[in-house]
């Protein structure tokens, strides 16, 4: 791969300090899925101080796309799509930050405010580019826990051109991993992270009094006994060397100690790395609780969600980005992941229109031998990789796309 020229890290170090503060503020206020009216226009604002033209509106009102075309013969250059996502969690932050979330009970517990505040960086380098061979596109994606802004963007034409720019050949985006050696970075070709399904079910049984259960269909031995039926199917029905997770994570039902409750819910959420084992899933979970409820004479009422498939990384991509990142940082520092992680991206629905590949960046600090876990209330993003992921990006950015 090609060197890229000294002032392009020159110009990212000056800029970190602007960056910093784009990401402390972003941190301030978190903003849930499909509502981060305040961050795309935080987004919009500097995209237009740059010059840069964009797209907003997308995706239920908050995703943006910004457009860099190549610096000549655009029309048949190739098109890369870099994406960040902005949505942040439902969670009461207890960083003691002083820049802490200003919002009750709402955090960037995932790293969403690192992540659009280097694709900001990436933006402000990329303009400056006096020779830009590939298209860019800046992809600021909401509502990704949970919300599948992913699939919200392609269905408002991301990748396709019809938004703004042109079709896209492949796109890269990036997470923060908290328990990855600092500014490392790492990935794997083939099946990344899981896709997921929910299930949300409801035993009808028929109440009365604890004190006689003779007169009564009792859904709470019902459930009990469900729920331990469909522990046993990732153990007897998916091979060892498959990955595959059902978990139940809510059980709710009754109203006192002496009432036997008439009905009782439940969910939770099942993740597999594969379609066909998905589809095992799924046929022995029906087959397992519908079972169980006939044989105990209860009712069921099951609503199952299909969520994310499963983040599959194109091979030549990664192998793209791993020459890219081995020239930026050396080999000590660009990893293999060994096996696909059992948490699920919505990054997924792009590998549908243009080649893809996802990459982590290590966040763990040294000496911090047990950092915060995403997702929980200390989880804070750290900016000592701000520099070194922009120019992982701008490098993915400006090498040339030699598609087999």
């Amino acid at each position: 791969m090609g060197e890229m020229p000294s002032s392009l890290r020159d110009r990212i170090d000056a800029d970190l300090d602007r960056l910093k503060s784009i990401r402390r503020d972003l941190h301030m206020h978190p903003e849930l899925m499909y509502e981060e009216h305040r961050t795309s226009s935080r987004v919009a604002e500097e995209l237009e101080s740059l010059g840069i033209e964009f797209k907003g509106g997308l995706a239920k009102g908050t995703g943006i796309l910004g457009w860099l075309p190549a610096t000549s013969n655009a029309d048949s250059a190739k098109t890369i799509a870099i994406r960040a996502d902005m949505d942040a969690l439902p969670i009461q932050e207890e960083t003691g930050a002083a820049y802490a979330s200003t919002t009750d009970g709402k955090m960037h517990a995932c790293g969403h405010d690192g992540h659009t505040t280097i694709l900001l960086g990436v933006s402000k380098a990329l303009a400056a580019e006096e020779q830009r061979q590939n298209n860019v596109i800046l992809l600021f994606q909401p509502a990704e826990e949970g919300g599948a802004g992913g699939k919200a963007m392609c269905e408002d034409g991301a990748l396709d051109g019809t938004a703004i720019g042109k079709k896209v050949d492949v796109i890269y985006g990036l997470h923060g991993h908290p328990q990855r050696e600092l500014g490392k970075f790492s990935t794997k070709p083939g099946a990344l992270m899981a896709s997921t399904d929910q299930f949300y079910v409801t035993v009808k049984g028929k109440g009365g009094h604890a004190a006689m259960p003779e007169t009564t269909v009792d859904p709470i031995i019902a459930t009990a006994h469900i729920v331990t039926a469909l522990q046993s199917i990732v153990s007897r029905n998916v091979a060892p060397y498959e990955a595959a997770v059902l978990t139940v994570t809510q059980i709710k039902g009754g109203t006192a100690n002496n009432i036997i409750p008439g009905d009782v819910y439940f969910d939770g959420t099942i993740r597999t790395v594969d379609p066909e084992v998905r589809a095992t899933m799924k046929k022995r979970f029906l087959d397992c609780a519908n079972g169980v409820a006939a044989a105990l004479g209860v009712e069921l009422e099951l609503d199952w969600q299909e969520g994310y498939p499963v983040t599959m990384n194109d091979e030549w991509a990664v192998n793209r980005f791993s020459d890219i990142a081995t020239g930026l940082a050396g080999p000590e520092r660009v990893g293999v992941e060994a096996d696909a992680k059992m948490g699920a991206e919505d990054f997924a629905y792009y590998g549908d229109h243009a080649r893809a590949a996802f990459y982590f960046i290590g966040l763990q600090k040294p000496g911090d031998d047990k950092p915060a876990g995403l997702h929980t209330p200390k989880f804070d993003f750290n900016d000592d990789v701000i520099p070194d992921c922009v120019e992982m990006m701008c490098r993915l950015a400006l090498e040339p796309i030699n598609l087999p």
